[in-house]
Order: C-alpha cells, then structure tokens, then sequence
C-alpha cells in the first residue's frame, strides 16, 4: 500500500492501528532492551495467546476501522506463513478493517531466502521493514547479528522483485566505523532502490550485552560526536537522493511514507497485542506484562496481563511535543491554544524562545519545528519544552 501524501506532506491516516509483539529471536543482538526470547518452545502457545488477546480485545475498537497492521518483534520473521495467517484471520475475524490496509511485517535477512520472500509477497503482507543495520563484517559481528553481509545483500535484492513497499534499518554510531564506511552502507541501500530507510544511533541501554561488554572494555564506547556526524552525513545523503526526513529517524520516498508510524506519531489510537506490547487509547496508555509464561497464563484465564495509565493533561501536551517535533509537521502552536488553552501556548514560546534564538528551533505557518542543525538533539529539547 503506497501513502498518499499533499505537497505540504500531511499523510492522510484513517482508522486505527494493531500492533503485534513476537517475541522471539534467534539470537540476542548485543544492544537490544527490547523483551524476546531465544526459546521457541511456548511459540504455539503464544500465538494461541495472541489471538485469544486479539478476541479479547475486540470491544476497544468497536466503533473505529483498523487501517495498519504491524507484526515487530522480536523477529516475526521467524513464524512460518500459515502462524502469520492464523493471525491476521484472528485480526479479520474480530475488527473491521479497511479494504487494502498497510501490513508490515518486520524481518531479518538470515530468514528471507527466495521462497520465504515469494510466499509472503501472496499473503496479505505488503510492507517488509528488514533489519540489515550494516552491510559490513565487523559491525554485524560486534551487534552479534544472526545474518552476514551477504545474506543481506541477497535479501534486497529477492525482496525487491517481490515487493515494492520495503524500509531497511540501518545503524549509525557504530565504534570503529568510519563515516566513509557509513556513506557506503547508505549508498548500498539505495543502490536496491529502497524507498524508505529507518535509521537510529547506536544507544547503550543499561542491562544489556553491549552495555557489560564496554564495562569490561572489550568493545569501545560509543562517541556521541563521532554519531552526530554520521547523522549529518545521513541526512545530507538522503536528501540529494530524494528523500523526505519526515521523522528524527525516518527517511522515504514521496509516497512511502510508514502508514503505521505516522498514525502513532499524530496521536491515533492504536492496540498492542502480546507481551510487553504497548496500547494508546487517546486518554490512557497501557503495557502488557514482559514475560511470556505469565502472558499466556493470564490470557488463558481470559484477564488481560496489563497496566494502566490516565494521561493528564500535561501528560497528553508532553507527548504532543515530543512526538511533533520529531516530526516534518512539527509541533502545531494553534492546536497547542486550541486542545490544551492558551497558558500552554505562552507556556512553549517562552520555554522555546532560547532555542529559537540558538536556531534549534524555528516557527513555520504557525508550528513550531526542529532546524537541521537542531535535529540531532530534538528530544532533549523537547523535554525542556514539558510542563512538569
């Protein structure tokens, strides 16, 4: 499904969003918080829990159409057709869906062989988000990766035949990758004639592999400076290639825009189905529990593993902020006055007016908007922007 976007680049996003959690991968890339697990031995269960979540669920959007589907992970690559289509029934079965919705299924290279690539591209699936992160040896090696150079490079190159809405991760900020390494991971994707990158620096989340492995000093420590400039390279890259930055870490083609992603980042409601998925209702968020034993227990008993939050009205302005000045739309000063009153509106011009004095920020047909050189640093800016 291609996006529709005006000549000011406001997508159009109809319906509501589902977002799927597998949470299982064959290996643990060594920078990931993300909950999974390296055990495929209650995979069946799960997906009997998935489902039974989606039945469960069912009356959240009773009155709203579901426009995006999203399989992440994990690695729902790992699931064979047939679990992907007992799934996405269970989604046909319970909800309303729009007639030709954006369905991504997020994927490694080590998992698209040519068959893997030609069943999905006769299912309902119509967007492949594929995880490369680097095309070199040593990167791969040093984020413990299951895949290897070439299998990536096969992979856009069997993937492309088959399907024409596709996104590539990649990951910047690597320790010991040069910037002309880096141009050239760029390069290689669009060589394939990719139309929509993700890209994200490299983080050192606490409690992770990476983060013990700099501890003992056997992987350098990543240099914030050196992924800055990587960052500008990306940007300047892209840019003369045609591409839109329409989002802090995402980059596409006129028309390519990730449906799904744009609905969370304009503040559409959407369902997380699976452990430690998260659901945004408009008025409250909620997260499942991250463990799947207890997942399906709870499932199985028909309750729902999860936590709630209320939003306040300073919580909805906080994530209005965040999420719009990551964005190409920016953070809209009239729907500021409109939605949250007009203190909140002198509230943020008077927070920003530092920044828009230092050209980090800048304000564009009344919305407030991130400058290039400000990019980088957006979401520390923005949190000097919330109303505590």
């Amino acid at each position: 499904m291609i996006l529709n976007t005006d000549p000011n680049h406001k997508e159009i996003v109809d319906g509501v969003g589902i977002y799927i959690h597998i949470p299982f991968c064959k290996q643990a890339c060594f920078y990931c918080d993300f909950h999974f697990s390296t055990s495929l031995k209650k995979k069946d269960e799960l997906i009997d829990a998935l489902i039974e979540e989606l039945e469960l669920r069912k009356s959240e959007f009773e009155n709203d159409t579901v426009a995006t589907i999203y399989f992440g992970g994990g690695t729902p690559s790992l699931l064979s057709l047939e679990e992907i289509e007992t799934i996405l029934k269970a989604v046909y079965d319970n909800y309303s869906v729009i007639e030709n919705p954006e369905i991504t299924l997020e994927a490694n290279p080590d998992d698209l062989s040519e068959s893997k690539i030609l069943e999905l591209s006769e299912s309902k699936i119509n967007r492949l988000s594929i995880g490369v992160q680097s095309f070199f040896e040593a990167d791969l090696k040093l984020m413990n990766r299951a895949h290897n150079t070439l299998e990536a490079k096969q992979c856009l190159e069997l993937a492309t035949q088959y399907f024409d809405n596709i996104s590539v991760d990649l990951i910047y900020g690597i320790p010991g990758a040069t910037h002309e390494q880096w141009q050239e991971n760029i390069q290689t994707v669009l060589d394939f004639n990719i139309p929509h990158i993700s890209s994200y620096a490299l983080t050192v989340e606490p409690k992770t592999a990476l983060d013990a492995l700099i501890k003992k000093g056997k992987i350098e420590d990543v240099d914030e400076v050196h992924a800055e400039a990587q960052f500008h390279i990306l940007i300047n890259q892209l840019k003369e290639s045609g591409f839109i930055h329409y989002e802090l870490s995402n980059f596409s083609k006129p028309g390519y825009f990730s449906i799904n992603n744009s609905a969370y980042w304009k503040g559409k409601k959407y369902i997380g189905i699976g452990p430690s998925a998260h659901s945004f209702s408009g008025e409250s968020r909620s997260w499942n529990i991250s463990n799947n034993s207890k997942y399906i227990q709870a499932i199985q008993s028909k309750s729902l593993p999860s936590e709630i939050e209320i939003l306040s009205i300073n919580d909805k302005y906080n994530e209005y902020v965040m999420t719009g000045l990551r964005t190409i739309w920016g953070v809209s000063l009239q729907t500021i006055a409109t939605v949250f009153g007009s203190n909140f509106k002198t509230y943020i011009l008077v927070q920003a007016d530092k920044y828009l004095n230092e050209e980090l920020l800048y304000i564009e047909d009344n919305n407030l908007k991130v400058t290039t050189k400000g990019k980088f640093l957006s979401d520390g800016i923005a949190s000097q922007l919330f109303k505590i």
